[in-house]
């Protein structure tokens, strides 16, 4: 096998702080594989800016200017991370042999991407960077990521522990996620789905070069939600059985009375009663909850808008060849 093009997709979001130092050791790190013959000289890096407010693209535009190993896609507004990434990706299809996903602050180990090729010329058509431990992360981190992982697991989602968007898709892959059209979307659950050939390769993961973490807490809570709720209806199973149960329950509990009331037996406690008809009333709020947010899905996918629109790239491409916004 010849060597093969790797495009590097680094989604970034008011990364100016961090982006310097990013850019110099991606290409230090592209530039040696080049040498030892691993990949082509075609290989890029491609940098997708979300919509940052800062000095994001300037930046990611002077670097192409200076080497054409740097590649730039700049959105007409903040999408996400996962659209983003997308975009990048969708950016990359057609261009390279593999690709590569990974973010902009340097916690991804860049010295395993010989790992990551080398997997691919095995015939890997996906391959995970799966941190080897969390000992970086706060002991509230590590044990919410456990927890998740658990739970997302339990509820049927297909999900690769451990690992985030730190993965090489080969062009058969990259060809594959193309043909999903969900505007909710979460990778780390589409990705596993595609099928292929499949391997990990393992790192450690560091602290954040610079500039502050893109997924506080909330951000994370939503992330947990929108992969639970775009791979599995148990949810809306759960819902029914405890429905089920409380009604069962509620047989139980006026039979129970009544038995009560004949016997002349002592009347059911009010505060009982009163605390199970709140209960009650919150489960049946819950239920409806997480019934809203899936028919909020459907409401969204139904709309077909676009996942992104591109405002400039860089080099610049021309209209005929830039990557459709509804990819």
């Amino acid at each position: 096998m010849s060597e093969p093009v790797l495009f590097i997709v680094i989604p970034c979001y008011n990364e100016e702080e961090v982006l310097p130092e990013t850019s110099k050791r991606i290409l230090d790190k592209l530039m040696r594989m080049v040498k030892a013959g691993s990949v082509s000289d075609q290989s890029r890096v491609v940098f997708v800016d979300d919509g940052s407010r800062d000095k994001t693209w300037s930046l990611i535009e002077a670097y192409g200017a200076e080497d054409e190993h740097f590649n730039g896609v700049k959105l007409a507004h903040n999408r996400g991370h996962q659209n983003a990434l997308f975009c990048g990706l969708m950016h990359s299809l057609g261009q390279c042999d593999c690709v590569v996903s990974m973010d902009a602050d340097l916690q991804d180990d860049i010295e395993v991407l010989d790992q990551f090729v080398e997997k691919y010329k095995e015939g890997c058509e996906v391959v995970y960077g799966v941190r080897k431990a969390r000992t970086t992360d706060t002991f509230f981190k590590r044990s919410t990521a456990l927890a998740y992982y658990r739970f997302v697991g339990a509820l049927g989602t297909q999900i690769v522990y451990n690992h985030a968007d730190y993965r090489l898709l080969g062009s058969r892959a990259l060809q594959a996620l193309s043909e999903y059209r969900e505007v909710n979307l979460f990778l780390r659950g589409i990705v596993p789905d595609i099928g292929y050939k499949t391997d990990v390769v393992y790192y450690d993961r560091g602290e954040r070069f610079a500039g502050e973490s893109k997924y506080p807490l909330k951000k994370m809570i939503s992330f947990a939600l929108e992969g639970i709720t775009s791979f599995s209806v148990k949810p809306l199973e759960l819902i029914m059985k405890l429905g089920m149960t409380i009604t069962v329950l509620s047989v139980l509990a006026l039979i129970y009375a009544l038995v009560a009331l004949l016997a002349g037996l002592p009347a059911v406690n009010a505060f009982a009663v009163g605390g199970s008809i709140f209960l009650s009333c919150g489960l049946v709020l819950d239920a409806l909850g997480i019934i809203a947010i899936y028919v909020g899905k459907i409401y969204q996918e139904t709309k077909d808008r676009p996942r992104f629109r591109i405002e400039k790239t860089v080099p610049e491409v021309p209209d005929s060849q830039k990557v459709k916004d509804k990819e």
